[in-house]
């Protein structure tokens, strides 16, 4: 083994020494280029790795960028859309409101319409009201005024009459001067046909039984058709608008705790009114006047 290993070496010695000196320095550059241009190569290849990760830095954040963008764009895009369904809700709000604005306003001219009609209608009734007190007054001055008396509540005209000068105590009967302040009523009643007439009769709360009359309510009833016969026989005044009702002691003026209370609630009370189907009428014609001028 030994032998053989000292044979190798020789050999390469002796091949060693068949090369020129030339030659092998020759080599030797040539290895040498050979070295630096692997040097240059891979010097290069690390330049380009170099770019290479730096692009791709590059690369990642525009992708980054540009996401970021597309995210942006969706999130205008989102708020876009958002918007113009606010400026639609809004405007059909504000046709909406709009409208309601329009029919309130046309409720509230309506309504001040129907008020000044109203009002227009009970200024009518109030004057033909203070006409018929006046004549009522006029007609009547001469009497004394603690046996009649005239007066107005709430636009409607009230004629009492006392007991006493009706009617004897407990009676039904008239007497003559009743027929005198009766014919004066009449002729202002007459007057004016457009009224209707209530007669009420009223007593005290002394309790009363005889003959034909039962109770304070039959007494009251048939005090007020007496007064409602006379008015119609004798003085013509139109039955159709006649009402003759009893009010019996409860519906006193004053107190029945002493003679001269008990003798102001006995009376007769003779209610001039209006026929509500005129007034409204007035009204209806008033508010129908009102809107044809409005339509020209």
């Amino acid at each position: 083994m030994k032998r053989t290993i000292l044979l190798s070496l020789g050999l390469v010695f002796l091949m060693a020494s068949c090369v020129s000196k030339k030659k092998y320095t020759a080599i030797q550059l040539s290895n040498e280029t050979l070295h630096n241009k692997l040097d240059e190569c891979n010097r290069g290849l690390s330049d380009c790795e170099s770019q290479k990760g730096i692009l791709e830095a590059r690369l990642a954040e525009l992708q980054n960028k540009n996401q970021h963008l597309v995210d942006q764009v969706n999130q205008l895009n989102n708020t876009n859309g958002a918007l113009l369904n606010s400026v639609n809700e809004m405007a059909t709000l504000s046709k909406q409101e709009s409208s309601n604005l329009e029919r309130s306003l046309e409720q509230i001219r309506e309504q001040d319409l129907r008020i000044r009609t109203l009002q227009d209608a009970l200024t009518k009734k109030d004057s033909v009201t203070l006409a018929l007190v006046v004549s009522l007054k006029s007609s009547l001055g001469n009497l004394n005024d603690t046996d009649v008396t005239v007066n107005v509540e709430k636009s409607v005209v009230f004629i009492s009459l006392s007991d006493k000068m009706l009617f004897r105590s407990g009676s039904t009967e008239l007497s003559s001067r009743a027929r005198e302040v009766l014919a004066k009523v009449a002729t202002v009643l007459n007057d004016k046909p457009e009224m209707d007439v209530l007669v009420e009769g009223h007593t005290d709360n002394v309790p009363i039984s005889r003959d034909c009359i039962k109770d304070n309510w039959d007494l009251s009833a048939l005090r007020a058709t007496n007064i409602t016969r006379v008015l119609q026989n004798d003085y013509h005044v139109d039955p159709a608008r006649i009402t003759a009702g009893g009010r019996s002691q409860y519906v006193p003026l004053v107190s029945n705790d002493t003679p001269e209370g008990r003798s102001t609630n006995r009376r007769i009370r003779i209610v001039i009114l209006p026929k509500l189907d005129q007034f409204f009428g007035m009204i209806e014609d008033g508010l129908k006047m009102a809107a044809e001028g409005q339509g020209q």
